[in-house]
């Protein structure tokens, strides 16, 4: 059967769509930290992001075309201030890239996965691969220029063994002493604590650089958020005198120009609550001590209601472009009487 003969599914409409929000967001940020970037490989890293970027909304623009799908509307160059001064240092912009690589990973993933018409799936699966190229560079630049963080080195094992009791899974009971952490809970616990490392960051520029002072408030209130979630992570790791996440230095200068539009701020920490959620599931299912799954659990809810209240501030603004949707039947309905 021919590809244009075979209808788009839901999951492949709301994938296509989500991909777009995301590059076009992407293509904003990546050119204004290119305008701004001294360091050569860094700055070159950087770029094949935004060719990545801009590749895949061309893919996009003729997906839609050919389906006579409703292009959304995105994010543009009246999004991004070029002219705004410094925000981000280059190390900032080579982590930033580098954590979004991994995100982008795990969403290509996803729509691959939800993808059943072959050009949709090609399309996609180039994505992956990628975006595995992005992070790939830009870990390796920042191994070069020791300014990544490595995950805590732990024994190897040398030979396996069995779980022989029930208290394995225990963690709750404050009297009672807790296993160790196994290498599962560590990666997790320390990738959380980077990925909120990074959110505190960026909840800070945001804050600075908006004009309205809901979204200042907002970013501020994230900002809490994840330094409480780094500091119950980061004492996790402690109590078995575990090394916590010694990120770079990813200072952030004292602009206050607006630099993005509050709208793709705004869709940014949705972006990243999202991601924060998923992580967090992935997080809680992996872990068998029964104190981190809980943890993971209502530190989620937070995220939620977090990113329940910056939906209303968008919806507020007109911020919040809708995702394609099934036909309102009952309205339909209602219309045609009136006709």
């Amino acid at each position: 059967m021919a590809i244009q003969n075979v209808n788009l599914t839901s999951a492949e409409i709301a994938s296509l769509w989500t991909s777009y929000m995301n590059d076009s967001m992407s293509k904003c940020i990546l050119t204004y930290m290119l305008k701004h970037i001294e360091d050569k490989e860094i700055k070159a890293a950087v770029q094949f992001a935004l060719d990545i970027s801009e590749k895949h909304l061309e893919s996009l623009h003729r997906i839609f075309e050919q389906e006579q799908y409703a292009q959304p509307q995105g994010f543009t160059d009246e999004d991004v201030n070029l002219n705004a001064p410094w925000l981000f240092t280059d190390v900032f912009c080579l982590t930033y890239v580098n954590q979004m690589a991994r995100i982008g990973l795990l969403a290509y993933g996803g729509f691959v996965s939800m993808s059943i018409r072959k050009d949709i799936r090609i399309l996609f699966t180039e994505g992956i691969e990628e975006t595995t190229d992005l992070y790939n560079r830009t870990t390796d630049i920042g191994l070069e220029k020791g300014v990544i963080a490595r995950f805590p080195f732990i024994n190897v094992p040398t030979e396996s063994d069995y779980v022989d009791s029930k208290k394995y899974y225990s963690g709750l009971n404050p009297l009672a002493s807790k296993r160790p952490l196994n290498a599962v809970e560590v990666s997790h616990l320390y990738m959380n604590s980077m990925t909120n490392t990074v959110g505190v960051k960026l909840c800070l520029a945001f804050a600075q650089t908006s004009p309205v002072k809901e979204v200042q408030e907002f970013m501020l209130r994230g900002k809490e958020i994840s330094k409480k979630h780094i500091e119950i992570f980061t004492s996790k790791l402690l109590e078995d005198e575990i090394e916590t996440p010694q990120l770079p230095d990813m200072a952030i200068s004292e602009s206050i120009t607006q630099t993005f539009s509050d709208k793709l701020l705004m869709f940014h920490m949705s972006l990243l609550s999202a991601s924060g959620i998923g992580n967090y599931a992935t997080a809680a299912a992996a872990s068998q001590r029964s104190d981190l799954a809980v943890d993971y659990e209502r530190l989620s809810l937070e995220i939620a209601r977090y990113a329940k209240s910056g939906a209303d501030i968008m919806i507020k603004h007109s911020w919040l472009e809708e995702p394609p949707g099934t036909t309102d039947r009952a309205k339909l309905a209602r219309t045609k009487k009136k006709q």
